[in-house]
């Protein structure tokens, strides 16, 4: 009884408490029955929807609640398509994008009319206002894609592009109609409205990125950061709304502002993912499913027969278009479904449009009744249309990107064992772990095997108090790594000396990789470099990183990257090239490239391949340094790759480093690299004649390959 009076038996609940706990068992449990019958989890969260809603059981109203945490999740979609949109990839196919953005919407627009007045009966007006519901589409599959790991795919990126041009014009065109109704079409409404977006794109676009940039070096603070990202979703929707054009426009322009701001492998962008995806996204399908009335198919002919024209006419053009683009760019056909699992499903600007179009009236009958726009048929067949296209997108989508994801494993898998990646990072300092992680998660590639954290205590001065600092530099280093949804191994090593605790670590585990830190106030000394060159890189052959922190790389504009001559000559050139391409990837800064030709031309083919924002400059003498230093600003990062002595890419002027860097740099963040390179443990000598090392990829050889390995892990 107390139960009973507590939780109310009244339909529907208006106890918020119950109301909340209702929605988190739908959000938990949905998905886990449904994925049991192979209904993708989205879908799951649509029909758990309707079951709940008005118009099924009556359990919940889609009242104000459900309708500002559905909002709140549509945009978080959209925004999150711009964040994980590939910068580089988008720039090299914004062609293909625009094309399959007029595909899909000049079908649409075509097949919708002609339907709406031939089979509909619909008039002009009204017929080209339903053509562009169909015109329209949400990327409701997109955490499906995002899942799988294939957001990076050219056929998501074309699709991402072509999203925003087709739900503009779509949009662009309920605005002209809208604005027809009214008499309001005229040369001061083309004005306004083309001035109001252009001020609105460039505010977001130029002005975004800036005050992004500024927050983040000032505030380190998770929490404050988080706020300050949704924020910026949401002043970018308002500003579309105050421009004219829907708000999920505004959401995605504010995650493409902020694109280069956070990186993919960052503990933002997984605060970001995991909100979204564990609270708002749900509550957006769930308040999807909400809109939709079976009765509808047995109580009135007219929806049924609406409902199916508009299913079958906006599923048919959809396809078409992805059709279209699969032979105007040759994809594959898991690639046409990836592009029509994004582009069928009809929810955010669909529904939207149906509701303006059902509140416009155009005139009464002779009873009194308002006729409008669109009809009520129109209203309920829509909501039909939504479940429908909803249901048919998540499952095409889910199998493109399934295949595609396990195609791109199967080629992982088949990189050679010495090829596996593990990073070890020596810690000592506090105050640069999180930079140290934040570097290391940035520059590993996707089948990393690994995350080492290693703190070594001396054995002679061996207590408690070494001990539990030693422990604690490891949990922090755990708890940052773990931030960004990252697993980190502690290793605990006693040694005498550092450099020998290090090398054998490397030994033990494996590493590949080596990321060591240097303190953020001090400089970098010429006794520092030489200890390293006698105790580490003498004994051990590892890409080595050493790395200065000054402001987080996350908010680095661009990395300049000076090359020595013979640096492609060296066994080690693809393994720490493949490292930076990483860090353009992940964060979307730019790479500027100093090198001599030979390297540049090299550097070029795979840039055609792997498509990065890079440059690429003549430098042919290393005693031209000085004059570089005129072109770095305060928001760059000098990555200076280094050689060991006697080895083909040596240069005397790295002698002069320590030098340079603390007269030039002080107030820059620098990355100091070593390559690995034969000889130093084996005691090999590199042949410089030898075709299978001076032209990796001209020759095709072994290294050809494992440089085409590497740079397919993105």
């Amino acid at each position: 009884m107390i139960l009973l009076t507590i939780f109310e038996t009244t339909l529907p609940l208006t106890n918020p408490v119950f109301k909340f706990l209702v929605i988190l068992v739908i959000i938990l449990f949905a998905p886990i029955l449904l994925n049991k019958l192979k209904i993708p989890h989205i879908l799951g969260l649509i029909i758990a929807g309707a079951i709940v809603g008005p118009n099924g059981f009556n359990i919940l109203l889609r009242d104000s609640g459900i309708i500002l945490s559905g909002t709140a999740g549509l945009l978080y979609i959209m925004f999150l398509a711009g964040l994980d949109l590939d910068i580089s990839e988008f720039k090299k196919n914004s062609s293909k994008s625009l094309l399959f953005g007029l595909y899909t919407f000049l079908i649409p627009m075509i097949l919708g009319i002609l339907s709406s007045i031939y089979i509909l009966n619909l008039s002009i007006l009204s017929s080209v206002l339903v053509a562009s519901l169909y015109a329209s589409h949400t990327l409701i599959a997109y955490p499906i894609l995002s899942h799988l790991g294939v957001t990076k795919n050219r056929a998501v990126i074309i699709t991402v592009g072509g999203t925003m041009i087709t739900d503009t014009l779509a949009l662009l065109v309920l605005a002209v109609i809208v604005g027809m109704t009214k008499g309001e079409v005229n040369t001061a409404f083309w004005t306004s409205l083309s001035i109001s977006i252009l001020i609105f794109g460039l505010t977001v676009l130029f002005l975004f990125p800036i005050i992004g940039r500024w927050f983040l070096k000032r505030y380190e603070d998770k929490t404050s950061q988080y706020i300050f990202v949704l924020t910026m979703v949401f002043l970018g929707a308002v500003l579309a709304e105050a421009a004219g054009i829907e708000a999920i426009i505004g959401a995605f322009l504010s995650g493409l502002a902020l694109n280069r701001l956070i990186p993919a492998t960052s503990p933002l962008m997984n605060r970001i993912e995991f909100v979204g995806n564990a609270i708002f996204i749900p509550f957006f399908l769930i308040g999807v499913g909400m809109l939709v009335d079976y009765r509808a198919f047995i109580t009135d002919f007219e929806t049924i027969k609406v409902a199916l024209v508009m299913t079958i006419i906006a599923t048919s053009a959809k396809f078409i278009a992805a059709w279209l683009t699969q032979k105007s760019f040759k994809f594959t056909s898991d690639e046409r479904r990836l592009i029509f699992g994004l582009s069928n499903a009809q929810a955010a600007a669909t529904l939207a449009a149906v509701i303006v179009g059902y509140n416009i009236t155009i005139g009464e009958t002779v009873a009194g009744e308002p006729i409008r726009l669109l009809s009520e048929s129109i209203l309920n067949g829509t909501v039909i249309m939504i479940l429908i296209t909803c249901t048919i997108a998540t499952l095409a989508a889910q199998k493109g990107g399934r295949n595609i994801s396990l195609d791109e494993s199967s080629i992982i898998s088949s990189i050679d064992n010495d090829m596996v990646e593990r990073i070890l990072i020596p810690l000592g300092n506090p105050d640069t772990i999180e930079e140290l992680i934040q570097l290391s998660t940035i520059i590993k590639s996707k089948d990393n095997k690994g995350l080492f954290a290693l703190t070594i205590i001396n054995d002679d001065t061996i207590d408690e108090n070494h001990d539990i600092k030693a422990n604690k530099i490891l949990e922090r280093a755990v708890m940052t790594a773990s931030a960004a949804d990252i697993q980190l191994n502690k290793l605990l090593r006693y040694d005498m000396n550092i450099a020998n605790g290090i090398t054998g670590v490397i030994k033990e585990q494996n590493i590949t990789d080596l990321v060591l830190g240097l303190h953020i106030k001090k400089g970098i000394s010429d006794s520092f470099l030489g200890n390293l060159s006698e105790g580490i890189l003498s004994k051990c052959n590892t890409t080595t990183f050493i790395y200065k922190p000054v402001q987080p790389i996350s908010t680095i504009k661009r990395h300049i990257i000076i090359v020595p001559a013979n640096a492609e000559k060296v066994i080690g050139f693809p393994f720490w090239l493949s490292k930076i391409w990483n860090i353009s990837k992940n964060t979307g800064s730019k790479l500027v490239f100093y090198a001599n030709d030979a390297t540049i031309k090299l550097m070029k083919k795979i840039q055609s391949i792997n498509p990065i924002d890079a440059d690429f400059k003549h430098l042919e003498n290393w005693n031209d340094l000085e004059l570089i230093s005129r072109d770095i600003k305060i928001d760059d990062n000098l990555i200076i790759v280094m050689s060991r002595v006697n080895k083909p890419s040596y240069d005397e002027n790295m002698a002069n480093i320590p030098g340079y860097l603390n007269k030039y740099f002080q107030s820059n963040s620098f990355i100091l690299v070593y390559p690995k390179q034969i000889g130093i443990t084996d005691n090999e000598i590199i042949d410089l004649n030898n075709p299978s090392l001076t032209e990796p990829i001209e020759k095709l050889d072994e290294i050809g390959k494992n440089i085409a390995k590497l740079f397919h892990r993105k």
